[in-house]
C-alpha cells in the first residue's frame, strides 16, 4: 500500500512517500480503507520526536481516519466489513496510508448522509470538544463561555457546540479576520489576543465576573490571562499548547477565585469510555441533521501532499479543519 513516512526525525519536507506493507490487526481490532484522514497539532510535533508518543522509526504519522472496514478480527462482533467508520488509529500513529488499524470498541459509524471529507472534519473536533464542554466543563445554558484559539478545528467545533447548547460565545483567536467564521457560527463577540488586554476584555464583557467555562487550545499568554478572568465555580479547560508554551498556574488563584483547572485527554476518554464517546457521536449527529454544526474544512489535500498539509498547519494561518483525500472520489466527498 502507499503510505507517507517518518523515516528520521524532522520537519516535514524529510517525509516521504512510499510502498510499505498493509498492517496486520488484533483479533479484537479492524483493518480500514483510509478515504479520508485528519491532520491534526500533534502530527506536527511526532515527526520531530517533540511529542510525548515516540513511535520507533520508520513510522507512519497521522492518527484519524475515515473510511470502510475491510477486515475483522475474530472476536469483533460490533462491526461488519464495508461499514463506514471513522476512528483514531490503535497505536496513535499510521493514518497517512491507504489502510489503517484500529480498535473495534472505539470506532464509530459515520452518520448517515455524511460524506469522507465532513466525517474527518468533525471526529476529533467535534468529538474533543462535545467531551470537554459536556463531560468536562459542565456546560449549563446562560453561561458565558470562552474559547481561546477559536479559528483551528477544536475552536470552531467549540463554538458551534457552546451556542447550540446555549451558551454565550467569546471567540477569541489571533486576528479578527480569522475570526469571522467563529462569527458566522455564532459566537457573540470575537477578540484577537494580540490586540489589548484580554484579562480585562473578558471581565468588561462580564460585567466584572469572568468566564463560566474557558476552553483552552492555546497555552501561553492566553491562559495566563485567563487564569485571571473565571468566574466563581468556572471550570478553565486545559486542551492543548498550540502556542507552543506550556503555562504554569498560580494555584492560590484557584482558591480565591474559586474556579477550576480541568484536563481534556479525549484520546483517552475514547480508549476509557467508548460506550459514552459513542452517545456522544449520537448527539453531534442529531445536531448536524438539525442544521446546528456544520464542520468546516478550509482546504483538502491528496495524500502525496502530507508535507504541505503539515507546513499550512504549523504556519498557524489556517482556519477550520485540514483534511488528506487518500480513496479515488472523496476529493469530492463521495
Amino acid at each position: 500500500m502507499r503510505a507517507i513516512v517518518c523515516n528520521e526525525y524532522g520537519p516535514p519536507d524529510r517525509l516521504a512517500e512510499q510502498e510499505v506493507e498493509t498492517p496486520n490487526f488484533r483479533p479484537d481490532e479492524v483493518r480500514i480503507r483510509v478515504r479520508t484522514a485528519g491532520v491534526n497539532f500533534p502530527d506536527t510535533l511526532i515527526i520531530q520526536g517533540k511529542y510525548q508518543l515516540k513511535p520507533p522509526l520508520p513510522f507512519i504519522p497521522g492518527f484519524e481516519v475515515a473510511g470502510e472496514i475491510t477486515a475483522i478480527g475474530s472476536q469483533v462482533t460490533t462491526h461488519s466489513i464495508g461499514d463506514r467508520v471513522m476512528t483514531l488509529t490503535s497505536s496513535g500513529y499510521g493514518a497517512f496510508a491507504e489502510q489503517a488499524v484500529a480498535k473495534a470498541h472505539e470506532v464509530v459509524c459515520v452518520p448517515d448522509g455524511v460524506d469522507d471529507i465532513t466525517a474527518m472534519a468533525l471526529y476529533t473536533a467535534y468529538g474533543t470538544a462535545y467531551h470537554a464542554l459536556v463531560q468536562r466543563g459542565q456546560i449549563r445554558p446562560g453561561e458565558t463561555l470562552v474559547v481561546l484559539g477559536a479559528s483551528g478545528g477544536v475552536g470552531l467545533a467549540a463554538v458551534e457546540i457552546g451556542v447550540a447548547l446555549g451558551a454565550r460565545v467569546i471567540a477569541v483567536g489571533r486576528s479578527l479576520d480569522k475570526l469571522r467564521i467563529a462569527r458566522e457560527k455564532g459566537a457573540t463577540v470575537i477578540l484577537s489576543y494580540s490586540e489589548g488586554d484580554l484579562r480585562s476584555r473578558i471581565k468588561e464583557l462580564t460585567n466584572g465576573k469572568g468566564a463560566d467555562i474557558c476552553l483552552d487550545t492555546l497555552g501561553g499568554d492566553a491562559f495566563d490571562a485567563m487564569s485571571y478572568a473565571m468566574n466563581w465555580n468556572g471550570r478553565l479547560l486545559v486542551i492543548g499548547f498550540t502556542s507552543g508554551v506550556i503555562p504554569r498556574l498560580a494555584v492560590n488563584l484557584l482558591l480565591l477565585k474559586g474556579y477550576q483547572v480541568i484536563g481534556v485527554y479525549w484520546g483517552s476518554f475514547v480508549s476509557r469510555s467508548p460506550e459514552i464517546n459513542a452517545a456522544n457521536f449520537e448527539a453531534l449527529a442529531r445536531m448536524l441533521k438539525q442544521g446546528q454544526i456544520r464542520p468546516y474544512v478550509s482546504k483538502t489535500y491528496p495524500l502525496a501532499q502530507v508535507g504541505d498539509a503539515l507546513r499550512d498547519l504549523s504556519s498557524r494561518n489556517t482556519i477550520g479543519k485540514l483534511v488528506i483525500t487518500v480513496a479515488p472520489g472523496s476529493e469530492t466527498g463521495t
